[in-house]
């Protein structure tokens, strides 16, 4: 159900419900969507359009964060069944898109081939005339995209990842960040508000970029950010502050783990137990087993990305 500024949350199912986010916005009966899911979420985003009224000949943008797959796995599915849309993409994400091999192998990496043929498998290449590259790295104001009279300001976000962007939609005065502004799940809301994680998958988190980036969504106000992990969040100064906070932690752990033989066990230990801490901080009404179920997946993946962080920085 569309909201005031006619934006709906789509739940595209991956994984669990409340895990992963697209965003429809709708101006004038034109659309965009925000982010996809992966290429098993196809069917359940275009129903979500079906759902709301809009017809695939009305969407004339998609636009993906990042091309990690469960922002952009579907953009090849979607862009085939969206005769009009024009897919919009970080300049160093675009030729992924384009050709997605190289996704496919470092996803199959990452997760194990049993779990990508599960929840990523029919991906395909975008028709690279239909690609739009954001001008989002040279040209500071960002890339505008026009959505009948309605901007979607693409703005260079990296920290989480090198090719990533986010969306600020100054009618609704509310950012789409993709993983930039972290993880909040909604089963972690309590009386203090909403919970939030940093997210360090593979391969390219980068902390000091991560902080600037984080400053600089900061820095328009905003009244709300719509996640993708999952859905909109308010209080974004007290929440910017937590990433922060949780950002040097998380790269203190990795620093004190790197050089032991069992660096990755210290590191999953670690973050697992920075995240009970907080949660129970926080409020959460799950006990430490509920809140390991929920973020069992992330606390691996940003294990994984901050020993490829450590990796990397001795080599540069």
């Amino acid at each position: 159900m569309a909201d005031v500024h006619g934006i709906t949350t789509i739940d595209t199912g991956y994984v669990r419900p409340g895990l992963c986010a697209a965003y429809l916005v709708v101006e004038n009966g034109r659309a965009a969507l925000i982010d996809c899911g992966t290429a098993t979420c196809a069917p359940r985003v275009l129903a979500a359009l079906e759902e709301n009224g809009v017809a695939r000949e009305a969407v004339d943008w998609l636009l993906v964060t990042h091309v990690h797959l469960d922002h952009a796995g579907a953009a090849g599915p979607l862009m085939r069944a969206l005769p009009n849309a024009k897919l919009v993409v970080h300049p160093r994400g675009a030729r992924h898109m384009i050709d997605p091999a190289k996704l496919i192998a470092g996803a199959t990496a990452v997760y194990g081939e049993e779990v990508f043929n599960r929840d990523h498998a029919g991906m395909l290449p975008v028709a690279e005339e239909r690609v739009v590259v954001a001008d989002v790295v040279d040209k500071r104001g960002g890339h505008a995209i026009d959505l009948a009279g309605r901007p979607l300001l693409c703005i260079d976000t990296p920290g989480h990842a090198r090719h990533h962007y986010s969306v600020w939609d100054e009618r609704s005065r509310s950012w789409f960040t993709g993983d930039t502004f972290g993880l909040s799940y909604r089963e972690f809301d309590s009386p203090a508000g909403p919970f939030v994680l940093p997210t360090t998958t593979p391969v390219q988190f980068d902390p000091d970029e991560l902080h600037a980036s984080i400053d600089k969504l900061l820095a328009r106000r905003p009244v709300s950010i719509r996640v993708t992990h999952f859905g909109q969040v308010f209080d974004c100064v007290r929440l910017a502050a937590d990433l922060h906070a949780q950002i040097d932690e998380m790269v203190r752990l990795a620093e004190l783990a790197d050089g032991h033989d069992d660096r990755h066990a210290r590191l999953v230990y670690g973050l697992a137990d920075l995240y009970l801490r907080r949660a129970r901080e926080h409020g959460v009404a799950q006990d430490s087993a509920g809140v390991l179920e929920l973020l069992g997946m992330d606390v691996e993946l940003n294990a994984q990305g901050l020993e490829v962080w450590l990796d990397r920085r001795k080599q540069s």
